[in-house]
């Protein structure tokens, strides 16, 4: 028999759940019911979508610190893509122990000050060639680039490529390539209310329980099969999660479940958007989960075949919508 204080308990457990759903998980639209088969405008995307990675994880390979000629070589890939864009690119040139290190830029200039800012890091974990992690985040960043290139917006929207992500730079304030950056924008006084991190959007799986969460009971939340891209947030982005997700599952082909929980769960700060949040920006990752679904993540198999280009083709396309959306919105 319950007692009063098992009953208050029940309730208490009741009300802070539909608190968690409600503010953290619940995200609007709808996702699309059915793949239909590629356009002639994603079969082009695809093209370049492998193009890029193969160039990145397959000819460049492994591209970190230890392997600084790689990882120069990345840096000389994507500047000379941005400039085939049309976009000129600036190198925002940092120094860790006495080695120079880049982010490089592009930018479509916009009439108003606000900013919003794609970004993926280009450099990969040792001992990976980061087909995946990150390859797939920064064909995804060009192709965006490519395909906005053209336009014109009321904000600024600007395209960033991160060095120095992975271990041991990761979430070190000094070495981190997009910490470094995102503390020069706030010195700068520059006005960035989106910022979209690119990592690891190329694996889908549509095998029964392929998808894996940090904390027992999300599986209960959240699908167990991982055929979905994530929208991923800190608390205080909850906003631009609910409007990017939204927004993409209006457009996209492609299943998309979104977050906005504290950062100490493990996987919700895992990229460059936690940078932009230390310097109070608003920040959201667009992945495909990483070590929550791909059996390849941080590994010497992480290699371009492992990717769903068809998959990874749709999710590009959805953010072009999503960014586009974003560089004309008024501001929150």
């Amino acid at each position: 028999m319950f007692r009063r204080r098992d009953i208050y308990l029940l309730l208490v457990l009741l009300v802070a759940g539909l608190v968690v759903w409600w503010f953290m998980i619940r995200m609007p639209g709808k996702n699309s019911p059915a793949l239909l088969a590629l356009t002639p405008e994603e079969i082009a995307l695809r093209v370049e979508l492998v193009s890029d990675v193969q160039t990145l994880a397959g000819q460049i390979g492994e591209r970190n610190f230890r392997h600084y000629k790689e990882l120069m070589a990345a840096s000389d890939f994507i500047e000379k893509s941005f400039s085939m864009a049309g976009l000129p690119s600036r190198r925002d040139t940092y120094k860790v122990q006495g080695a120079n290190f880049d982010n490089i830029e592009a930018e479509i200039r916009g009439a108003r000050p606000e900013i919003v800012l794609v970004g993926a890091h280009y450099d990969s974990v040792l001992g990976s060639p980061g087909a995946n992690d990150n390859g797939s985040g920064v064909a995804a960043l060009l192709a965006l680039a490519r395909r906005l290139a053209g336009k014109s917006f009321p904000r600024t929207l600007r395209f960033v490529a991160f060095v120095n992500e992975e271990p041991p730079m990761f979430q070190a304030t000094g070495e981190m390539g997009s910490y470094v950056y995102a503390g020069r924008c706030r010195a700068n006084g520059d006005r960035i209310e989106a910022m979209m991190s690119l990592e690891t959007i190329g694996y889908y799986s549509n095998t029964l329980r392929s998808q894996r969460y940090p904390l027992l009971g999300l599986g209960l939340l959240y699908p167990t099969t991982g055929n979905f891209v994530g929208f991923v947030g800190n608390v205080s982005s909850r906003a631009l999660v609910r409007e990017a997700i939204g927004q993409f599952r209006q457009h996209a082909q492609v299943p998309a479940q979104g977050a906005a929980m504290p950062s100490i769960i493990p996987g919700i700060g895992w990229s460059d958007q936690w940078a932009f949040w230390q310097h109070g920006y608003p920040g959201i990752m667009i992945t495909d989960t990483a070590p929550f679904r791909y059996p390849h993540y941080h590994a010497a198999s992480d290699t371009p075949d492992k990717l769903d280009y068809d998959t990874m083709a749709r999710v590009v396309q959805g953010l072009e919508k999503v960014i586009d959306h974003l560089a004309r919105s008024d501001s929150r």
